[in-house]
Formats: C-alpha cells, structure tokens, sequence
C-alpha cells in the first residue's frame, strides 16, 4: 500500500482503513487521555482490544515532515520487529507504525513506563533499590544491547528515560533507533556503550551509595565497558554476583518500588508519569510540552474525519487493499513487515520495499518489477529462514546470561583491588637490616602478579612474580633493606602493582623508616 498525503479520491482509493468509527480508538487500542511529552513527541496511554495496557507515540510533525526521515522511522521498526521473531530480545515490542491525516503513531504493546529515570527520582514512602537491583538493571541491559549489536543494529538514545521497568521488574528498552532514524545520524553502538558505563556509574552513587562493595562492583565495570567493551563488562558484573545483596535476583526490592510507584497515592500527574521524573539533558520532563510542540488536548483523541492506515504493510499484488478491518489480526499478532514510502508522486514500489521482498543491498541498482516479482519469494523465504535463526540463536545467548547469573560460582579472573606499605616505626641502629612489609589486596581468584619494589637510594627497580592460589584475599610481600656505616639517612621504599593492569589508574603505595648510626 502507497500512502499519498493529497486528500481526492485518487489518494484515498490508496488506503485500507484499520480505524473503527468511534472517537478514541486507535487501530484497535483506545487512547485513556493519559499522556506526557518527551523529546520526539506525546505520549499516550492506550488500552487493547482485549484490555491489555501499551503505549501510543504521536511524534513531533517536525520531526517527521521529510520523507526521508519518515523512511528511516519504517526501517527501524521492521528491524526491531525482525529482531523479535526470534523471541524474546529485551526491546518493549512494536504493535503498528500508523499514520492519521498526516500525524505518525508509534504503538507498543506494552507500557513504557514506569522508565529507570523515573523510579531513580524516588518514590516517596519507598526505600530506594538496592545494590542488586541496580546490578539486574544493568545486566538485562547490557545483554539486550549486545544482541542488538551483533544483529547489525544499536540504540542510540540508551539512557534511564528509555529503559522501561515491567511489571515483574525486568527491564526493556524502548525508542530503540527512533532518535537516529528521525535525525538521519548513523547508527553507532559505541555510543551504546558509553550510555550503559555512565549508567553504571549512575547507579553506583544512587542505589548502591550504601552498599560500598556493590558500589564499587559498579564502578569496576563501568571502568571495564569504557576500556574493553560491554561484553566483558557484562561477564565481570555476573561474576561478581557474589558481593550483591542475598536475593537480589528475585528483584523483590525493586518490584516492591514499582507497586509504589503504581499506587494511586504516589502522587503522580495526570500524565500518569512520575512527579519529578528523569530528565536528561535536551528531554522534557515528564508532563511537560515538547517546545514549539502544539500541546495535546486532554482527553487526547483520534480524529473523527480521515483515514488510519499502517505503515508496516503492503497488500499483495492480487488484493490492492488487504482484508477489511474486520478480518484483521490485532495488531500485536500481524507479521508483515515492509516498508512503505511516503508523500505525493512517489512510486507505490519503493526502494525499501524492494529491499524487503528481494533482499538486495541498499545500493545495488534497482531491477525492473517484473524480475522482482519472480525472484522475490524463494529469496523472502531464505532470508526470512536465517533472520528467524540469528534471532533464534540471540535468544539463547539472553537465556544464557541470565541463567550464569543465576546459577555459575565466581570464575572471574585474578584483580588486585589495593596496596599497602608498612616500615618499622623509630629510628634504626647502626647496621640495621630493615624489613619492608607491602600486601596486596585481591578479589580471592587464582593467578600471577607482577609488581616491583622502588628504593629511594638506587634508580633501578627490583621487579618480581608472584603466583597466588585462590581463596586467599590478601598477599604479603618483603623487602629486606640493609644499612649500614655512620650518619643519618631516611630511605623510602614504593610498591607498585604492574600485572593484572589495574581498571584506573596506578595502584601503588609506600613507607618511610630513619636511620642513624
């Protein structure tokens, strides 16, 4: 189906309504006047056919009004619903894309909020989560974005205002790709990457402010995302489960702030956001109008005059308009995602379109339609076989993570966390054999450390091995210093770590003793 923005009836012979009559319902969802505004547009609180509650995007006309960008918005969300035939793939899931007397509508088919940003604005009556909440967060997270990235796809507005907490305290991603699509940016998952580490840190000096090993836990692997990437950031945090609080897994305490948060008495707007909401530079607070965003009206209603159509479906080449509305599968339950280009003039086959049902690639030059039409079936079912299969596979790398959370013993590596030095205290005799005392902390794992001694009174460093075994947290290593001969002398010794290669900086210490003969 070709959309045509002019309002004869040539242009509307192009359409197949999925609208019913009464004012409010939204392609099978009723709109419940509750809405809020963000960065690309309003929200609106929806309910399904059959009662189930989700969420209605009304984007920005801005944000929208080139062809381009609206061509860029379809591909994103045939990808995500791509992504999601293989299951579960931790993205809050795209009901319709629809267009209404040219207004764009996004429509999940679950709540997007509460989001992350909201409850980390607090709940009053409600302790904050925990140490072990902000660990779950920050794994479901991480293994949802890297299966976005090893799809070929990123996020690209990662941050709490679009992690979505569900009912039973997991957590999803919403807008994913919307923010890059609108904008025309390219699509890079280093900016991921980067998000999720300042979330870690975030939440370090939030929710884990009064637990100092789960917040150092959170440091360390933000510190390790930002150096070597998310996946080993990711294995470090699972491995080291063992700090977080007893329990954490089952997310009661954070289950136990979304009830809160849900409870009428919260005190939360009309919008149906949380009062102070999560604000990150260059986005609305909660309940606030975009800027220079016509404000909705209240309750936020569906025109009664023109036509719906869905933007992620192109009738066949024997039935020009699809079944009626009447025989259609919700939304949730419709598979047929093609892409359909916009505006006046523009040919019915679209470049996207072709891609979709031919699978070639975006530069390839385009073949006549008839040569489509006979190659694009046997290739549509190949290359829906290996997408279904790559999906497949990420849903068990999902189910794999969660259960080594859940089940696997701590395997991490060998880390050393701190030194200390000790000299002996008062003043040293003639001829003294003074012993240098340094310990390194460690995290209990086996492994081999390589550190040096530095004398103040020679230039070349004394470095040595040492090959710890496990179980142990603490190592203890000498330096016997000899002095002897008349005179005053004051003599420092430093101890510096060299492997395993500290997150941060240096790890190092010394000590001080005098010597008068």
């Amino acid at each position: 189906m070709a959309w045509r923005d002019g309002t004869g009836d040539a242009g509307r012979r192009e359409t197949s309504t999925i609208m019913s009559g009464d004012r409010g319902d939204l392609g099978g969802f009723r709109l419940t006047g509750r809405t809020w505004a963000d960065d690309v547009g309003v929200w609106s609180s929806v309910v399904s056919a059959d009662g189930r509650p989700g969420s209605a995007l009304r984007f920005d006309p801005r944000t929208v009004a080139d062809p381009a960008a609206r061509e860029r918005l379809v591909a994103a969300v045939v990808a995500d619903r791509r992504l999601a035939q293989g299951g579960p793939n931790g993205l809050v899931p795209v009901a319709d894309l629809l267009m209404a007397r040219g207004e764009v509508w996004l429509i999940t088919s679950l709540p997007v909020v509460p989001t992350l940003g909201d409850l980390l604005s607090g709940v009053p009556g409600a302790p904050a989560p925990d140490a072990g909440s902000a660990a779950t967060v920050l794994v479901e997270t991480a293994q949802a974005l890297l299966a976005l990235h090893a799809a070929g796809l990123s996020h690209g507005e990662f941050h709490p205002g679009t992690v979505v907490i569900a009912s039973d305290g997991s957590a999803l991603l919403a807008k994913r790709g919307l923010a890059d699509a609108l904008s025309g940016r390219p699509s890079l998952p280093e900016r991921d990457v980067a998000a999720w580490a300042s979330l870690a840190r975030g939440l370090a000096a939030g929710w884990a402010a009064d637990d100092p090993e789960g917040a150092r836990l959170l440091e360390r692997v933000a510190a390790r995302a930002s150096a070597r990437g998310l996946a080993p950031a990711r294995d470090a945090l699972v491995a080291g489960r063992e700090v977080l609080p007893a329990g954490f897994a089952t997310r009661d305490r954070l289950v136990q702030t979304l009830h809160l948060w849900s409870a009428p008495e919260a005190g939360r707007p009309a919008s149906g956001r949380a009062g102070p909401g999560y604000r990150a530079a260059g986005h609305p607070a909660a309940g606030q109008p975009v800027p220079g965003y016509p404000a909705p009206e209240y309750p936020v209603s569906v025109p009664d005059e023109g036509e719906i159509v869905t933007l992620l479906r192109v009738p066949g080449e024997t039935d020009r308009h699809g079944p009626p509305p009447s025989e259609r599968p919700p939304p949730e339950q419709r598979s047929e995602d093609v892409v359909m280009r916009f505006g006046p003039g523009v040919p019915s086959e679209t470049t996207a379109a072709q891609l979709w049902r031919a699978g070639r690639d975006l530069q390839q030059t385009q073949p006549p339609a008839e040569r489509l039409r006979a190659v694009a079936a046997p290739r549509e079912r190949r290359r829906r076989g290996r997408t279904v299969l790559a999906s497949a596979i990420l849903a068990l790398m999902v189910v794999a993570a969660l259960a080594l959370w859940l089940l696997r013993g701590p395997v991490t590596p060998l880390e050393v966390t701190g030194v200390s030095v000790s000299a002996p205290k008062g003043t040293q005799r003639c001829d003294a054999k003074i012993r240098i005392v340094g310990v390194l902390t460690t995290n209990g794992s086996a492994g081999e450390v390589r550190y040096q001694w530095k004398r103040s009174d020679r230039r070349k460093p004394i470095v040595q091995n040492d090959r710890l075994a496990a179980g142990t947290t603490s190592h203890e290593v000498v330096l016997d210093w000899t002095v002897k001969g008349e005179g005053d002398f004051r003599g420092t010794a430093t101890l510096l770590l060299l492997s395993p290669s500290p997150a941060t900086g240096k790890i190092q210490d010394k000590a001080s003793f005098t010597y008068k003969c």
